[in-house]
Formats: structure tokens, sequence, C-alpha cells
């Protein structure tokens, strides 16, 4: 994980512009002082744990004391309670100030690697637009627009008739068609019924009206009053 974020230890990554290991720093250095700084916080972290041990520890003893009449032994155990709650936080300060650097490091040399990883595709991009002439586009352009020209027209002589159906009258194959449909037309209103269906004399008598409602509705904020004063009621009879 940290050779691929800053790059392999054998000196580059092989782009152009004379290795961009050299230009960025030392990549072991940065690997190696990110590796301390997390070391580091690792150990602050189990020192934290266990002096809140030691603090709960202290509680204990004093509670022991107290319980056996030895005032000034629990006072001793409560003052070193407190030691070891203060060099706690002290030790949790400085967790953040190591993470803090951990942080700000892993930032940078991952802004450096942005930047060398740009310039590279930058150098990439020039050296491939010197291989690209404008005049040679330009003629690529035409042989494929000449070559497109020549299929269609290629298409276009194939798709024309051959043989007796070039004969053939459009038109008079429309004119039949429209005849076709004109007759399919008029059997199908010949197979229809002429016979209208029954209409009742009066509709309006034949559907029941809809039923009333009996009752007014109640609005939704009055029953959440109603619901919150039958819990109040309920409270004061419970604490009566």
């Amino acid at each position: 994980m940290l050779k691929k974020l800053f790059g392999s230890s054998d000196g580059g990554s092989g782009g152009s512009g004379g290795g961009s290991a050299g230009a960025s720093g030392k990549p072991n250095d940065t690997i190696a002082t990110l590796s301390q700084l997390k070391e580091t916080l690792s150990m602050l972290e189990m020192r934290e744990d266990v002096l809140h041990k030691k603090a709960n520890d202290e509680v204990q003893n004093a509670k022991r004391f107290t319980a056996s009449g030895n005032r000034k032994a629990a006072l001793q155990c409560l003052k070193k309670k407190k030691l070891y709650e203060t060099n706690a936080e002290q030790v949790a300060n400085n967790q953040l100030r190591v993470h803090d650097q951990i942080m700000l490091l892993e930032g940078a040399t991952a802004t450096t690697q942005t930047v060398e990883a740009m310039r590279a595709g930058a150098n990439a991009m020039r050296q491939l637009q010197r291989k690209t002439n404008i005049d040679d586009v330009d003629r690529v352009m035409d042989d494929i627009n000449e070559t497109t020209d020549n299929m269609r027209q290629i298409q276009e002589a194939l798709g024309q008739p051959l043989g007796p159906s070039a004969e053939f009258d459009d038109d008079e194959l429309d004119k039949e068609l429209q005849e076709m449909e004109a007759k399919e037309l008029e059997e199908k209103l010949m197979d229809v019924d002429p016979t209208p269906a029954p209409v009742p004399a009066n509709p309006a008598k034949d559907q029941p009206m809809p039923a009333v409602p009996s009752t007014r509705p109640v609005a939704p904020a009055r029953q959440n009053i109603d619901a919150e004063l039958a819990d109040l009621e309920a409270e004061l009879l419970v604490g009566g």
C-alpha cells in the first residue's frame, strides 16, 4: 500500500522527465518517517490504555481502604488516580499531534505524486503531438470521406431493381393496394350488427345515491390534542 502511494524503492517509476522519484524527494525517507510516526502513535495508544487501567485500579483500592477505615491510604490512592488521569490526558494530546503529522505528511506526499503524474501525462501528450501533423489528419479525413462516398454509391447501385421487377409501376401497385384496403373495410362494415343497444329510460333512477356519513370527521390536529390530553390525565391519576 505504501509502495503504491509513494513509489517503489528502486528510485523511479520509469516515466519521462528524468525520474519522478528524484524530483519529489526520497520516497524511502517518507515511508520510514510515516512508519515511525505510526509506531509512535500505536505506542501512545497503548500507554493511554495502561494509565486508564492504573487509574481505575487506584479507585478500587481507595474504595477498599475506605471500607476498612484507612482514610489516609484512600487519599493516597485518589492522588495517584489524579496523576494517572493527568498523564493519560497528556498522552492523548500527544496522540493528536502525531496523528496530525501523519495526515499532513500523507497529504503532502499525495499532492506531490499527483503533480508528478500530471507532469508525466503532459510530457506524453507533447510527444504524441509531435508525432501527429495537422496535414496528416486532414489527409486521413479526406480519405475517409472519399471512401464513404464510394461505399454509398455502391450501395445505391446494388439497391436498384433488376430483371422483371424493374418493369413494375409503383403507382399502379399503390392503386391496387388502395382498392384492396377499401374492399376489406367495406366487408367489415357489412358484418357489423346495425341493431342499437337498449338504453334505459331513466339511468339516474337505477343508480343508488352515495351514503351520507353519520358522524363528522375529526381533524388530525384535534385527534392529536385529545390523545395528549388523555396521556396527561393518565399521568396525573398515576401520580395521585
